[in-house]
């Protein structure tokens, strides 16, 4: 099992689309955005002095009492009162048309491409489902780094021998997204990997 560095030519006759380094950048910006905004969950909530513990009842009397006048315990100037202008549960998700997701993809492939960072295989699996014999594999076809590997399918056995390794990711070509190409120092497409690829980019 050897690697081939995929080359621009070879992308170009596998029908996909690619896109040079003078359009696309912020489309990839809008997009990786997008991505981590919409893994924020949007919880953080803080209680307003209508919301806290506590009664309306003044704490003493309007005056007399040489000090400041004031009306329940639940003001924001006392401890455990209310907050002010506090974090309430929000919506931080964005959304990306699919044409901006495409160009973003076709933009990160192409200069990755140039740069000569995606190698193809013909297949990847491991059988034994043991970790010594991915990073085995691995490594016989490129350097160890932050690696990306990419295919229509892998099987239970290589995502278990796959799933202790720090540095390598099993993804499918269905669902490989911008930022985990961004991440990668290298990418190895496996199969016709390349093929679902094109399809997204076209």
């Amino acid at each position: 099992m050897s690697a081939k560095t995929l080359t621009v030519e070879d992308a170009q006759a596998a029908n996909l689309t690619l896109t040079g380094p003078e359009k696309g950048r912020q489309a990839v910006h809008d997009l990786v955005t997008a991505y981590r905004a919409n893994r924020r969950t949007g919880s953080a909530n803080s209680k307003t002095r209508g919301e806290v513990s506590g009664n309306n009842k003044k704490i003493y009397r309007q005056k007399g009492t040489g000090g400041a006048r004031h009306g329940d315990k639940r003001a924001p100037i006392f401890v455990g009162g209310g907050v002010v202008f506090g974090p309430r549960p929000r919506d931080y998700s964005k959304k990306v048309t699919k044409s901006t997701r495409r160009l973003a993809l076709s933009r990160v492939l192409g200069d990755m491409i140039r740069d000569g960072r995606i190698l193809t295989v013909d297949s990847f699996s491991v059988a034994d489902g043991k970790t010594k014999s991915f990073v085995a594999a691995v490594t016989a076809l490129t350097a160890p780094a932050k690696i990306l590997i990419v295919g229509s399918s892998f099987d239970n056995q290589t995502y278990l021998a796959g799933r202790n390794v720090a540095w390598v990711q099993l993804t499918t070509a269905a669902d490989v997204n911008v930022e985990q190409l961004l991440l990668a120092k290298s990418v190895i497409l496996v199969g016709d990997a390349i093929s679902t690829l094109a399809n997204r980019t076209a």
